[in-house]
């Protein structure tokens, strides 16, 4: 059995692994033990996944959405402390960028209506959000990029203030030793160099997250791997970055560089970034937690007081504190989550592929399309990753990072294809049926799968939409920032009117 669960506060960094760390910099002592702590707990772990019961209940679902928040001129706002004060609610957090916010959506059963329940709710908090943020000046974007962001916003006052991503950016910035060089590629490629993490802070996400037994989690994680490339295809929403038209999801290649620990001389000898698609299919989740181990140092060598060994002897859930602060910064695509609820342990599979935005809609069709699909791949008599090849996997994922619904894709039996083709011709019908062993109703199925095939027929995901409007209004006569601010007004009118984004005129 498996269920989709909410999140808990689980950001891109580390959230998952704790609020808080106790300090910003760490001695030989510190990282010598949390290595001596982690390989512990790792051992534990493997003990735990013979012997323990883990969770495995009633289907879930819930998901973190990222968003940023922009003054009434649609610039950056750096505000979210004044804007989560108003908002009084605990569901919103803050996250790295002062210019940013997290809602955490609260958990609903998927089977039957509550998806269209969950539409409704999920509009009616983030519009009362809305609300106490322009008593503060402010509004809410759900949008994968910032549009507007330009670099003089990242150059002082952009952090929020939090120990954990003080303490992370001194980490990544002491491993490489200098500034973190952002080449991306493009029709307008830009060049620059991060004398900090900031950039990070430009990527919103929504994460989406499945709970799942040891048994059937490897099953999962690489059928999510699959489906990474079609999945970013159909939702890419973050064409521009600095002013500059980049890749169709520029935030996977941004998020990729600006978190990069490895100087040049490291990338040359193949270590591997922290960023990481992974190299390989999987036989179990330990898999993953053993390749963080091997693969990866400390970045927050945090120790806690807990003997996992000894809380596991004395039948009680040991929490496995350095194993997961470690995990939580490995950035993988899809992550491994252990984690532990009124004293029982259980695994979640994070999925961290996807943008923010456009609409609520979207997003639920986003998940939809997700969680349908994941069913049906991963319950498969014939797995699909048995007949592809990891790295094809991987070349998908990039592909429709750079070219997003245009992009074409390697899929066994089929050859090359459009990501559109393939939704169209193989994927819907796939991510319909699994829905429907959820027991997810067919109204419900309708709606959400039905704005999936809206996006495909059309070529029109948040990316082109967002580029053929910067277009037109350049053509206008705008200049490309006033193209880009006015771009992301009505961005905001269609977002608050919730119709999917295949729809929007331009």
């Amino acid at each position: 059995m498996m269920r989709v669960v909410a999140s808990r506060s689980v950001n891109l960094l580390h959230r998952s692994v704790g609020e808080e760390v106790k300090r910003t910099t760490y001695d030989r002592t510190h990282r010598r033990e949390y290595r001596r702590k982690v390989q512990l707990c790792l051992d534990v772990f493997e003990t735990m996944l013979e012997r323990s019961n883990f969770d495995s209940d009633r289907p879930l679902t819930g998901m973190e959405i990222e968003c940023n928040l922009v003054d009434a001129d649609y610039q950056p706002a750096m505000s979210n402390r004044r804007v989560l004060d108003a908002i009084a609610d605990p569901a919103y957090q803050t996250e790295l960028g002062a210019y940013n916010i997290e809602f955490n959506v609260p958990p609903r059963p998927l089977p039957g209506h509550t998806g269209l329940d969950l539409e409704d709710e999920v509009r009616r908090s983030l519009n009362d959000a809305e609300q106490k943020a322009n008593a503060r000046g402010s509004h809410i974007v759900m949008i994968g990029i910032l549009p507007t962001l330009m670099p003089e916003h990242l150059d002082e006052g952009w952090m929020s203030e939090s120990t954990r991503y003080t303490a992370l950016n001194e980490s990544i910035f002491n491993a490489r030793g200098e500034d973190i060089p952002i080449n991306i590629s493009g029709p307008e490629p830009l060049s620059w160099q991060a004398a900090s993490i900031a950039p990070e802070s430009a990527c919103t996400s929504m994460q989406l997250h499945l709970q799942v037994s040891p048994g059937d989690f490897a099953a999962h994680w690489n059928a999510a791997q699959v489906l990474a490339g079609p999945q970013l295809a159909l939702g890419a929403n973050s064409p521009y970055f600095f002013g500059h038209r980049l890749w169709a999801e520029t935030r996977i290649e941004l998020f990729a560089q600006s978190t990069d620990t490895r100087p040049e001389e490291l990338k040359t000898q193949g270590v591997r970034p922290r960023v990481w698609f992974g190299e390989r299919w999987i036989d179990s989740v330990l898999d993953l937690y053993q390749e963080n181990v091997r693969y990866f140092p400390s970045l927050l060598p945090e120790v806690s007081d807990e003997d996992p060994a000894a809380e596991l002897a004395a039948g009680r859930t040991p929490q496995l504190s350095e194993m997961r602060l470690h995990n939580g910064t490995v950035y993988r695509w899809n992550r491994p989550v252990y984690d532990v609820v009124d004293g029982r342990p259980h695994l979640r599979l994070e999925n961290r592929v996807l943008p923010a935005g456009p609409t609520v809609v979207d997003m639920l069709a986003n998940s939809a399309f997700y969680y349908g699909l994941l069913r049906t791949l991963a319950e498969a008599d014939s797995p699909l990753w048995t007949r592809m090849d990891f790295v094809v996997a991987q070349e998908n994922f990039l592909a429709a990072a750079k070219d997003g619904i245009d992009a074409r894709m390697r899929w066994p039996e089929t050859g090359e294809v459009s990501a559109r083709q393939l939704v169209l011709d193989a994927l819907l019908p796939m991510a319909d049926d699994g829905l429907r062993r959820w027991g997810v109703d067919v109204e419900v199925r309708e709606r959400f799968l039905g704005v999936i095939e809206g996006r495909a027929k059309t070529g029109r995901n948040g990316a082109s939409w967002q580029v053929a409007t910067v277009a037109a209004l350049e053509e206008g006569g705008l200049t490309r920032p006033a193209a880009l601010a006015e771009m992301l007004r009505r961005y905001c009118e269609h977002m608050h009117a919730n119709e999917p984004v295949h729809s929007w005129a331009v």
